[in-house]
């Protein structure tokens, strides 16, 4: 769930300060004239240039990542597997077909106590769809099918090639902005031998700062998609199965919260007021009750 967004962002932020650096070290840029000041037009196609080659490889590597992250076991369908793998596999399967994916998502298990599950991919051919082994210790077969079945809502809408092209708008505007910002602070410097290097730590820093800001805007698009994964779920599920889901994830939650506080950071939902805007989910009951109302 939270774990598909948090790993592109972090990956997206990975790759445009490494590339960010690069073409700083080796002068790569042309924004900048030689008789002073910047060309605008020139920064905006190499801030989109950057912005979305960062958003890009974040995505093409998503599901390569996300199985080193959380060290995700993919299963065999056609392999041997014990009753709980194969219903897992047999229950995505159906979903998918549901959902109209012509190619069946790979499907993996990852050994966490955490109650979460995801799915990522760079696209409807190569997904993946992830749960750990918390949520299958704690939730019933109907619980757990309404859970796959809001997973496999997102690859069918496209999310993460939606989230993709919407992080490669912000990476432009992070990119621009952090160039501009920098470019005026540098002119502050009145010693020309530190000029350039104070220039590329405040395109650094600068940088790292929006797209902190950017992912405010990211998140909010996230919560939006949430309940649009959650409609398709009770399409190809059941609203039942899918609100059963969201109960017995807020239920699961508050005991993990009760017996180990130190869990809390896991947490998709019921977030504190002040971290809202940097959360990937709307509230469970906010879900639940759009839900009811459908």
């Amino acid at each position: 769930m939270f774990k598909r967004i948090m790993l592109f962002v972090l990956t997206n932020v990975l790759v445009i300060t490494t590339i960010s650096i690069i073409f700083s070290v080796f002068g790569i840029s042309g924004y900048i004239r030689e008789e002073g000041g910047i060309d605008f037009t020139a920064l905006l196609i190499f801030s989109a240039i950057i912005g979305f080659t960062g958003a890009l490889i974040s995505l093409a590597m998503s599901r390569w990542m996300a199985k080193k992250a959380m060290n995700v076991q993919v299963l065999d369908p056609d392999g041997p597997l014990g009753p709980t793998e194969r219903r897992i596999v047999d229950t995505v399967h159906r979903l998918s077909r549901a959902a109209g994916l012509t190619h069946m998502p790979e499907v993996g298990i990852y050994h966490s106590p955490e109650v979460n599950a995801f799915a990522t991919g760079p696209s409807k051919k190569r997904s993946l769809v992830a749960l750990s082994a918390g949520l299958l210790e704690r939730m019933d077969d109907d619980a757990v099918e309404g859970v796959i079945a809001h997973e496999v809502a997102h690859i069918a809408n496209g999310d993460m090639v939606t989230m993709a092209l919407l992080q490669g708008v912000i990476n432009t505007f992070v990119i621009f902005l952090s160039r501009i910002a920098a470019y005026i602070v540098s002119n502050l410097v009145r010693n020309d031998s530190i000029r350039h290097l104070v220039h590329f730590a405040c395109i650094i820093v600068f940088q790292i700062v929006f797209s902190i800001l950017g992912s405010l805007v990211v998140m909010a698009f996230s919560r939006y998609r949430e309940y649009h994964a959650d409609a398709g779920a009770a399409a190809y599920a059941g609203k039942d199965k899918m609100i059963h889901a969201l109960q017995s994830l807020k239920a699961t939650l508050n005991q993990v919260d009760n017996r180990q506080p130190s869990l809390n950071t896991m947490k998709i939902s019921n977030t504190p007021k002040a971290m809202q805007l940097f959360s990937s989910h709307p509230a469970l009951d906010d879900r639940i009750a759009r839900l009811n109302q459908s």
